[in-house]
């Protein structure tokens, strides 16, 4: 690898680092992205695509087309890290290394415009990972274009530095937030029965989660999380009318989750009905079940063999979710992570930082994944 690319590739993450934005306010790490690759390639076709785009480079004599995948949205949280990068924007860092997925995609352009490719590569700049939305409209590109192969990786600390962690099958759980909102009649304190309270039906379906979740009636990890309970208002002369039940539902086979959310849905109708209740449901933040074809998750290995990269086996899927998974839902793929150090902080915390030196693994696999 070019050391050179390599450092122009390090000072654009932390160009990216100190000036982070939220999903779909990302409109100055676009263009500075974009901007980038024209002022570093030539071979490169750049596409705008809105809140989005890609760089395409077309080979001689390709047999097949290949793409990778970096996000660059950053999420709400303070950054404490001491570095002369650090984000210049109050409640707002890049702590889950985002900033890095994009600029390691600008390192492997780098490469590819001094060394050239095999095939056609298509690198993806996708906006809005943190809430579901960017996966699914960038992964519509799969099928515009007829990409073959899809790959991506990210970052992930307690893990050994530069050690690729893959599995076959489900990587990270599907998950989504849902709203149960139940609204009756107010009433008197005095005179409950007047009129029409959500609370016993809110209760009864928060007593029912641990069975709906239990292993013995699922093959998969399943999680039903009680985010929030919001219901009646602080008067102790009115009983309540309206309630609100956040949860978070996730499961490792999506199949398992859908149901999961049918059989919430189907009791708090039940309850609404018991109760004369109106009932309405709301969904936030969706996520599929990030899966890997067995076949890309192979070829991923065979190449750390080839580079003498460690491999470590993820035995269970991540609870938490990737929305990678709706372009493994179009195209065969796979997402590996590479490890960040075992000490190194988790990501979503305020002391995280991406650790530059991954890229030269990460990129080091694309370059041959994309032969």
């Amino acid at each position: 690898m070019n050391e050179k690319n390599f450092q122009l590739a390090a000072q654009l993450r932390h160009e990216l680092h100190q000036h982070p934005e939220l999903s779909l306010q990302e409109r100055w790490t676009k263009n500075h992205l974009m901007e980038f690759l024209k002022a570093h390639t030539t071979k490169f076709e750049i596409v705008d695509r809105d809140q989005w785009f890609y760089a395409v480079y077309r080979a001689e004599h390709p047999t097949k087309k290949v793409a990778f995948r970096g996000d660059f949205d950053a999420i709400p949280v303070e950054d404490e890290i001491d570095a002369p990068y650090r984000s210049q924007c109050p409640g707002v860092g890049h702590k889950c290394g985002h900033d890095g997925h994009v600029a390691n995609l600008c390192l492997m352009a780098l490469e590819i415009e001094d060394n050239g490719a095999d095939n056609d590569v298509y690198l993806v700049y996708q906006h809005a990972e943190e809430i579901g939305g960017g996966g699914e409209a960038c992964a519509q590109l799969m099928e515009e274009e007829g990409i073959d192969e899809v790959y991506a990786f990210h970052n992930q600390s307690g893990m050994p530095l530069n050690a690729v962690i893959l599995k076959n099958g489900t990587m990270c759980c599907a998950s989504k937030g849902m709203e149960i909102t139940l609204t009756g009649t107010p009433a008197h304190a005095s005179t409950p029965e007047f009129g029409k309270n959500p609370a016993f039906a809110v209760a009864t379906i928060i007593d029912a989660i641990p069975g709906f979740i239990s292993p013995e009636n699922n093959k998969g990890i399943v999680l039903c999380t009680v985010i929030q309970v919001d219901l009646g208002e602080r008067a102790f002369g009115v009983s309540a009318h309206k309630g609100k039940l956040l949860l978070t539902i996730r499961g490792e086979y999506e199949e398992e989750m859908d149901r999961l959310q049918s059989n919430l849905e189907a009791l708090a109708k039940e309850q609404a009905d018991k109760y004369g209740l109106a009932c309405e449901f709301a969904y936030y933040d969706e996520f599929p079940e990030t899966a890997n074809h067995a076949e890309n998750a192979d070829k991923v290995r065979a190449v750390c063999k080839a580079l003498d990269i460690p491999v470590k086996e993820q035995e269970l899927p991540m609870r938490g979710s990737e929305d990678f998974g709706y372009f493994t839902k179009k195209t065969k793929g796979a997402i590996f992570w590479v490890g960040n150090g075992e000490e190194h902080p988790p990501v979503h915390n305020a002391k995280f930082d991406f650790v530059d030196a991954t890229m030269k693994t990460a990129t080091a696999v694309f370059l041959e994944l994309a032969k």
